[in-house]
């Protein structure tokens, strides 16, 4: 399939989820649609894989399905603000925002601007940036609209959670306790290593959920145990 094609359209229930031999993978919906995702070969490897998802990349028909699904997974958890993490997680939660009837929210970034706090930052590194370093910065006039209230942490995709993490260490700094974290894709271990860093009564919510991949007589499969 070109590249192209990929997150553009939703297939109608009834499909075989996995690789389809044509270097994507299809991924169910909460509502039995199908999204084709392209799969990337991890970096310094040549059999181990992600299915991949950039929101930026996707037709908004494929965007308003992730984010209507997100939004009813996470509307009973009363988020007061929605803070969304870059550069991929700003659309989610601008998105989100809208559909649990927020008027704004609130930007993290990765750039400094000379009014922040040298103190309000935190490094950052992700699996499809493992060659960056960045920062990630809280602009010390948003503090004050996010403190006492219940905020929700939002990105694209959580994967190895450092990012998440980042974003957590982040508000602890500023004395916040996020209620939950969302994401439009879950990938591979996010559920289990992201729960080991959240309080016990905060929530981890996802619209699709993904492998993570090896590759096994020419087909990708969902990657087996290792160790």
């Amino acid at each position: 399939m070109a590249s192209a094609e990929v997150w553009q359209t939703l297939l109608a229930p009834g499909f075989a989820p996995g690789d389809q031999g044509d270097g994507t993978w299809l991924t169910a919906l909460p509502d039995g649609r199908g999204l084709r995702q392209p799969i990337r070969v991890l970096p310094g490897t040549t059999d181990r894989g992600i299915a991949s998802l950039i929101v930026t990349q996707a037709s908004f028909s494929v965007l308003d399905a992730l984010l209507d699904a997100l939004a009813d997974r996470v509307r009973g958890l009363d988020a007061e603000v929605i803070v969304g993490l870059p550069t991929l997680g700003l659309p989610v939660a601008e998105g989100l925002a809208r559909r649990l009837g927020h008027a704004r929210y609130v930007a993290l970034g990765t750039s400094r601007k000379f009014w922040y706090d040298a103190r309000l930052c935190e490094p950052l590194r992700s699996i499809t940036s493992p060659d960056t370093d960045k920062r990630l910065w809280i602009d010390p006039r948003t503090v004050a609209w996010c403190g006492g209230r219940r905020v929700l942490l939002v990105d694209d995709v959580v994967s190895t959670g450092a990012s998440m993490g980042a974003a957590l260490r982040l508000m602890q700094r500023v004395g916040i306790r996020p209620v939950g974290l969302a994401c439009c894709m879950a990938q591979g271990h996010a559920g289990r290593d992201v729960r080991q860093t959240l309080a016990p009564d905060a929530a981890f919510a996802y619209a699709i959920e993904t492998p993570l991949l090896e590759l096994d007589g020419g087909t990708w499969i969902p990657r087996r145990a290792e160790g």
